[in-house]
């Protein structure tokens, strides 16, 4: 019995041996209720008066859609802490998922518009560019259900932690939900032929949101398989498989997640000097590479910008320790807010500077990818990854920015200290002359 609790309690299966769950979320009461009242819905389009009906029917259509598409972005936060009956939604409730079908509308058509313009210049380009993204896609909507912001998204970072957080159960996903996707035109194939009349309307419908319902449920289990590598705690309540409670920490982790609960309570009180103590003591004690102290306590010196020196003191082991764990995108936000409070900021670590660079270039962003190797062969004077950093510098200015001429410099001077090195070679590439240049 005493070795039975202690054990914690088993994690959720694989999504793929919950599949009829799944299909069997929107015939619960209350969403089969709402589908069946959004099906029908269709058929005002002749009470709509003073519109023609086209017109008329096209509205309603796009208002059914929003409709079916919140509901599915609920769906999806909500599953995502555990919460599978839709019995318990009515309690909760969040103003962000009524904007959630707009930023992934936003979303959709910057892609087609990429995917537009790459088969416009290469329709190999845009071949690869249409795999990319739908493969990419369901990252991206579970970035916009955590974080609610459009920009974070459409930010690679951020997406490929989300697929580096899965793993690879996420090319299975991937697959499953492409399924799914197609399985609204297999059932209407099936369906329509028996009917006729403008019942169809309503069964048409009913088959893309019923779905849509079960593609949003799939994915809130999958973020609620990995709610802790993705920063949030299971809803109270919450049941894993044979209605165990789903509760999966660790008894570090309820320590940490108690430590969170006082340190915040004491800042919402306005005594940060006594919360800094806290979140002091808690990283001081813990282990030097436990995240969530540090984490902790690097947020509250955040907010005291009278401890400035102490927080970048302590970013300076922070931010290694989040590339240790394959967190970039947390460490370029951690070293961005240290360099808004210091200008001259930065790492002492050369390798780690690197690293960081090559994931701010990862990101698209030339700009912070330059500003970070700004004077990195004076501040690492001889050191064997300066060809590296002229490399990339040289990338930036390239590809990120188009001036050849600045990086050109650079050139010279790789060529007059490491002649023969690989990253030299590849320079000269980079600057190599084009047709149209000469």
């Amino acid at each position: 019995m005493i070795i039975r609790d202690v054990l914690p309690p088993p994690p959720p299966p694989p999504f793929w041996h919950r599949l009829n769950s799944f299909f069997a979320f929107p015939f619960q009461l209350r969403p089969l209720a709402y589908g069946l009242l959004l099906s029908f819905c269709s058929l005002l389009f002749e009470g709509v008066f003073f519109l023609p009906d086209a017109l008329a029917l096209v509205i309603i259509e796009i208002g059914i859609m929003l409709a079916a598409s919140r509901y599915s972005f609920k769906i999806i936060a909500l599953g995502a802490r555990g919460i599978r009956d839709s019995a318990d939604f009515g309690r909760e409730s969040s103003d962000e998922w009524t904007y959630l079908p707009w930023k992934l509308f936003a979303i959709t058509m910057v892609q087609a518009f990429l995917i537009g313009w790459l088969g416009w210049y290469s329709p190999i380009l845009g071949t690869v560019g249409l795999f990319v993204m739908s493969f990419t896609f369901p990252a991206a909507v579970i970035v916009l259900v955590q974080s609610g912001s459009f920009f974070q998204a459409m930010n690679p970072g951020h997406v490929m932690d989300t697929m580096r957080i899965i793993g690879w159960p996420y090319a299975l996903l991937c697959f499953f939900l492409f399924l799914l996707s197609s399985g609204a035109q297999v059932a209407l194939a099936l369906v329509l032929p028996m009917f006729d009349g403008r019942i169809v309307l309503p069964i048409a419908n009913f088959a893309f949101i019923y779905f849509g319902w079960v593609m949003a449920s799939l994915l809130g289990y999958v973020m609620f398989q990995h709610h802790d590598a993705f920063g949030f705690d299971a809803a109270p309540g919450s049941e894993l498989d044979g209605g165990a409670p789903a509760d999966r920490r660790t008894p570090e982790q309820v320590a940490a997640q108690r430590t969170d609960a006082e340190v915040a309570q004491l800042i919402t009180e306005g005594d940060l000097a006594t919360a800094l103590g806290t979140a002091y003591e808690a990283q001081r004690t813990a282990a030097s590479d436990d995240l969530a102290a540090q984490r902790r306590y690097h947020r509250v010196l955040a907010m005291m910008p009278e401890k400035k020196d102490t927080m970048l003191d302590q970013a300076r082991r922070f931010i290694p320790l989040l590339m240790r764990r394959d967190m970039a995108s947390e460490a370029l936000k951690v070293f961005k807010v240290c360099r808004e409070r210091e200008k001259t900021f930065s790492l002492d670590d050369p390798a780690m500077v690197i690293a960081m660079a090559r994931a701010e270039w990862r990101n698209g962003d030339a700009h912070a990818t330059l500003a970070l190797l700004s004077g990195f062969d004076k501040r690492f004077r001889g050191h064997e990854a300066i060809p590296q950093a002229y490399e990339l510098a040289v990338r930036a200015l390239v590809q990120g920015l188009g001036r050849a001429d600045m990086a050109q410099p650079i050139l010279t001077t790789m060529e007059a200290r490491y002649p023969n090195s690989e990253q030299t070679q590849e320079v000269r590439w980079l600057l190599r002359p084009t047709p149209a240049a000469q």
